[in-house]
């Protein structure tokens, strides 16, 4: 009863009290002018605070949006061993969970930042008193006031608003911590703030600028190391440099004392740290990289097209998504690939002399230094630099280095003058004048049973030139096609030991242009031989009979079915007339070596989000049942075989098999003493401007070639088996141990013959040794496709033609341009007959 007369009296009291307040008022409104103007200014004012809360409130960001908030990370690149080789990233950033960060640097924080983290609901009153007093006192000076900012007000601003420095920027800061407060727990607010807070060394978050100042995990700090961290948000640039270690050092130890006032560590531990020195480390890259910048490149080129580059592309962008990729390459092949590369390039440069800058900045511009770490150029070769000609005067000069170091240059070229960037090495108390080759090339080495790329050059270093001519330079490819031709021919229903003419080949080409007609590299010729042989020594007269009688529009049809190029059926196509890459001839290759079957050439493997699915991989095969709850009793699913069929698997291992005649007794003998079951083919192009060579085991397939970027000549005496093969050679020197010894597997359908090396005849009274010169070989053949026995009459006639080979390389041994005219001589001085004439 005494409830409910309580409850009526409440009534009357809300019903009877506003009365007697509005009319106190009118009273007072009637009686008063003062009054009057407080009423009305206190009116302006309450209406100006509602209408401009009213106002931020409205464009505020949605707090919520941090449920789904995600750190932009780097995306993480891995070797075909699984371990990092790269990041791309334009900022330092690593993601934690609230549970990985030490108890002790979560305190720092809190001491340095926030004491009252855990009390307030996202806006300290008496920190934003202080601001206020300290912005009132500091307006107009030009001076920054303290923030007085809460942990949660540090996350509103560095997550959704931004470092305007503003009061409507402070206003609203306040009342987006209150939303996030209501939104997030203390234990997910405090997670974003220590992943994403900026603390210098272009490091966002405790754990990358633990790397960035110790080269630590924050797992592994000391005590004194976590006060500094905490002590960056305030000022990362100042207190992280090293003129600033006395500031630093002060404000360190103000945060241990606030530690140890607030009870998180002992006055002890507080003294012990604040004795320690500051203990920061060099700057150093996030993560060390493989020298591997043309390889990189392509990955970074090829994820970008599919997953776009900044946050605003997609979630998992390249430089925002925090993808994991697994790629292919071979960090000690690819190692192997560059010095293989340089070696060969410095080899041709020779004593050439200087080439010239490698730029030139504008000294009258100002500022040399600053222009010189924008041009981003630089070298990993011995201990060269790249440097900038800061003053020249006779033979007296200074170069000037990107840290604004400089030192005296000797060994002046007379065309080097101020302002050309150059490469210098030390010597003696200064630098000396080096010279990076002007000529150039690009290097691939490919797995055919996958496609995949593990090392890739594309020229003497990516720091100097990102122009990858390993797959963007377009290159005739000169002889190293033939093979294809051959194939052609073999899938016509020729053998390798069909006897070819190799005799002069004209063709009628219209009234215009008359008749063209094909020679030899050595101009020479004569004769009937065996394809085989043909192929060896690549005699350009028997390459065009072949395709003559196999079709050119076959032999195009080969070329485009196995990726070389698309081209039109013109005889010198067949000699190598057509634009190609590396990266094209490596593949088709690696089809050779794979029994016909060509795998896509790949650099990425797969590609995971930062949660570890795999959001694209390479090999999209279904293994269908699989995953079957039960076995069926049938035989074990197994995986469709991978790439595509392009060549007949017996073809493929017919030219493979004479190829290695290359390597025994052709144009490639210089990797002869490799002793390891090697194919290949040189080239060399009209120019000569381009050399090339293409090969490899049943394992790797590599191809190199070397060239000037604006084609032109090399010089007489540039050829594929002098300047290209010995590239290759030095490549597998370096990597022996990842050569197999195992020799190339002949497919289902080959038959092995003893065949009379020279005559193509079969023999049937002796067996074929080691000897790379031996009589008898064994040679493949399809069914049915075996040569008849040869007889006594066909060895005098072979006799007879090997006799006047030799008597008309006698009477012109230098316009042969070989040894010997024997078949069965070692060809060392023979180069491939690459080329259009």
């Amino acid at each position: 009863m005494t409830e409910l007369a309580d409850l009526e009296y409440l009534r009357y009291r809300l019903r009877r009290d506003p009365a007697i307040l509005w009319q106190w008022f009118l009273a007072r409104w009637r009686e008063s002018r003062l009054f009057k103007v407080f009423a009305v200014l206190f009116g302006l004012g309450a209406a100006i605070v509602i209408i401009g809360w009213t106002v931020l409130a409205s464009n505020l960001p949605d707090a919520d949006r941090l449920l789904d908030y995600e750190t932009p990370l780097p995306t993480m690149v891995r070797g075909i061993d699984g371990e990092i080789v790269h990041s791309y990233a334009r900022e330092r950033r690593v993601q934690l969970q609230y549970q990985d960060f030490p108890s002790q640097l979560i305190e720092a924080y809190l001491a340095a930042e926030d004491k009252t983290f855990f009390s307030h609901g996202g806006v300290d009153i008496t920190g934003t008193l202080g601001a206020v007093v300290d912005y009132a006192t500091k307006y107009g000076s030009g001076e920054r006031a303290v923030g007085g900012s809460t942990i949660t007000q540090q996350v509103a601003k560095n997550l959704l608003l931004g470092d305007e420095y503003s009061v409507t920027r402070k206003l609203k800061e306040m009342l987006l911590a209150r939303r996030i407060e209501s939104v997030l727990s203390k234990q997910e607010i405090l997670t974003l703030y220590l992943n994403e807070i900026p603390l210098g060394r272009r490091s966002f978050g405790v754990q990358a600028a633990s790397r960035a100042y110790f080269d630590k995990d924050v797992g592994d700090l000391e005590l004194h190391e976590m006060a500094f961290l905490a002590i960056l948000p305030k000022a990362p640039e100042r207190y992280g440099r090293k003129k600033n270690e006395a500031l630093a050092i002060e404000r360190r130890n103000f945060v241990l004392d606030q530690m140890a006032s607030n009870d998180f560590i002992t006055d002890a531990q507080a003294a012990e740290a604040k004795a320690r020195p500051l203990g920061l480390g060099a700057l150093r890259s996030a993560h060390a990289s493989v020298d591997a910048g043309y390889f990189l490149e392509e990955v970074r080129r090829e994820l970008i097209e599919r997953f776009g580059e900044t946050a605003e592309d997609g979630k998992d962008s390249v430089y925002a998504g925090g993808l994991w990729v697994r790629t292919s390459l071979d960090p000690e092949l690819q190692d192997a690939a560059r010095n293989a590369l340089r070696a060969g390039l410095l080899r041709y440069h020779g004593g050439r002399g200087w080439t010239g800058p490698i730029a030139t900045l504008k000294m009258e511009d100002g500022n040399w230094q600053s222009q010189l770490v924008s041009s981003y150029l630089g070298i990993n070769y011995e201990d060269w630099r790249v440097g900038v000609v800061t003053q020249r005067t006779g033979q007296s000069a200074t170069i000037g280095f990107s840290d604004g170091e400089e030192k005296p240059l000797t060994g002046l070229p007379d065309a080097l003058k101020t302002g050309d960037v150059i490469v210098a090495s030390p010597s003696g108390n200064g630098y000396r004048v080096r010279t990076v080759p002007e000529v150039s090339g690009g290097f691939l080495a490919e797995k055919p049973q996958t496609g995949r790329i593990v090392a890739m050059q594309g020229g003497f270093d990516s720091r100097l030139s990102d122009f990858n001519r390993a797959t963007q330079a377009d290159r005739q490819p000169g002889s190293t096609i033939k093979p294809f031709v051959y194939a052609t021919g073999l899938d016509s229903g020729m053998t390798p030991a069909s006897e070819v003419p190799d005799q002069t080949f004209c063709v009628y080409q219209g009234a215009a242009l008359g008749e063209k007609c094909f020679r030899n590299f050595d101009r020479g010729g004569g004769g009937v031989h065996t394809m085989r042989w043909g192929l060896e020594q690549s005699r350009n007269l028997m390459t065009v009979h072949i395709a003559d009688e196999a079709g050119m529009t076959n032999v195009v049809k080969t070329f485009k079915r196995v990726g070389i190029g698309d081209y039109d059926p013109y005889y010198s196509t067949a000699l190598g007339a057509g634009d190609t890459t590396v990266r094209k001839m490596v593949n088709a290759y690696a089809a050779l070596a794979n029994h016909g079957r060509q795998q896509a050439g790949t650099t990425i493997d797969y590609v995971q989000d930062r949660r570890g699915k795999v959001v694209w991989r390479a090999d999209n095969r279904k293994c269908t049942g699989c995953n079957m709850a039960q076995w069926d009793g049938q035989p074990m699913p197994r995986f469709k075989p991978a790439g595509q069929q392009v060549l007949d698997p017996r073809t493929a291992f017919q030219v493979v098999h004479m190829l290695e005649g290359v390597v025994q007794r052709g144009t490639a003998t210089v990797l002869r003493d490799l002793d390891l079951p090697l194919f290949g083919k040189t080239g060399t192009t009209n120019g000569p401007t381009n050399v090339w060579f293409v090969g490899g085991s049943p394992d790797i397939v590599a191809g190199v070639y070397m060239g000037f970027d604006q084609p032109r000549s090399l010089g007489g005496y540039a050829q594929g088996g002098r300047h290209a093969a010995p590239i290759f050679k030095q490549f597998v020197q370096e990597t022996r141990e990842k050569w197999s010894d195992e020799p190339f597997v002949a497919p289902p359908g080959i038959r092995m013959v003893r065949i009379d090396r020279r005559s193509g005849k079969r023999v049937f009274d002796a067996w074929p040794t080691d000897e790379p010169l031996a009589g008898v070989i064994w040679e493949a053949f399809k069914p049915d496709t075996e040569p008849d026995r040869s007889t006594r009459q066909d060895e005098i006639a072979s006799r007879r033609d090997e006799i006047l080979e030799l008597i008309r390389a006698a009477r012109n041994p230098v316009r042969s341009g070989r040894r010997s005219g024997r078949a069965d001589e070692p060809a060392d001085f023979v180069e491939d007959q690459g080329g259009i004439y």
